[in-house]
């Protein structure tokens, strides 16, 4: 079970906004949230993967860990 987040339009379709893969037809709850969509444009959804193998290195965290240091 995992979670993935989505925009429902006023059509009442949904649109999940991330990847993600798995084999065969599954089942989904949908929870609507009490505000309204942000705006999520398709160079941000298409850049996200690119960035996160940046973002997630050991250097990265290396290199902002002074923030955490800080704010402790």
């Amino acid at each position: 079970m995992f979670t993935v987040e989505a925009v429902i339009d006023e059509q009442g379709n949904v649109k999940i906004l991330q990847p993600f893969a798995f084999q065969g037809a599954r089942r989904a709850l949908v929870v609507v949230l009490d505000e309204p969509a942000l705006p999520v444009t398709e160079t941000a959804l298409l850049s996200e993967a690119a960035l996160a193998e940046d973002w997630l290195r050991p250097e990265e965290d290396e290199a902002w860990s002074y923030l955490n240091r800080a704010t402790s």
